[in-house]
């Protein structure tokens, strides 16, 4: 019952973080997410069947673990007024999104007395914090490459063109042999944000 319900706070943390990202690219000058109708909270615009449901799903059968993705919101950074330092506050923001659901989560928890509320809530400040931590590993598509490119020097893109046409296959090893180096800094996280 647990995996279930972390897995329905990462579909809802995935959504919004998704969301954030085209609230944020519409705010800079960017309205390809709204005219794409995805500037919305309705999951049925951000699910992707292969990433949301049965990449989750076949995770949890085969590791207890769920990993998944919500369908990433489309934007054009040519329609950005500062094509630099733009897509970067793009990419930050959806992992921002996750910090801020971990922390009402925790605020609620520290506030109710109901144990069970609080028992549900705190899955979900788990499941927020994997999702702020993973996507800020700087390996395209996830948000960190976004932030990794805006420090990089302007003539790099030798490296960005690599890490774009490889970023994948690097992204696809770390998920199945890796994601362990990050699990002991998403439970510290949550051991200092838990009371």
């Amino acid at each position: 019952m647990s995996d279930l319900i972390f897995f329905l706070f990462i579909i809802i943390g995935a959504i919004i973080h998704e969301y954030a990202h085209g609230w944020t690219a519409d705010k800079l000058g960017d309205p390809t997410a709204r005219n794409a109708g995805r500037l919305t909270l309705n999951p049925l615009a951000h699910i992707d069947i292969f990433g949301t449901i049965i990449l989750p799903f076949l995770m949890v059968l085969s590791f207890g673990s769920a990993f998944g993705y919500a369908k990433p919101v489309p934007y054009n950074p040519y329609n950005l007024r500062n094509q630099k330092i733009d897509p970067a506050l793009i990419g930050l923001s959806g992992p921002l999104s996750n910090l801020i659901l971990a922390l009402i989560f925790t605020l609620i928890i520290r506030l109710s007395p109901y144990s069970t509320l609080n028992l549900i809530l705190s899955l979900g400040v788990l499941a927020n914090l994997a999702l702020l931590i993973f996507n800020l590993i700087p390996i395209p598509p996830l948000d960190g490459s976004k932030l990794l490119y805006a420090l990089l020097p302007a003539d790099s893109w030798r490296l960005k063109a690599s890490l774009e046409k490889y970023g994948i296959f690097i992204l696809i090893f770390f998920i199945f042999s890796l994601s362990r180096l990050i699990s002991p800094l998403i439970f510290w996280c949550y051991q200092l944000l838990m009371p």
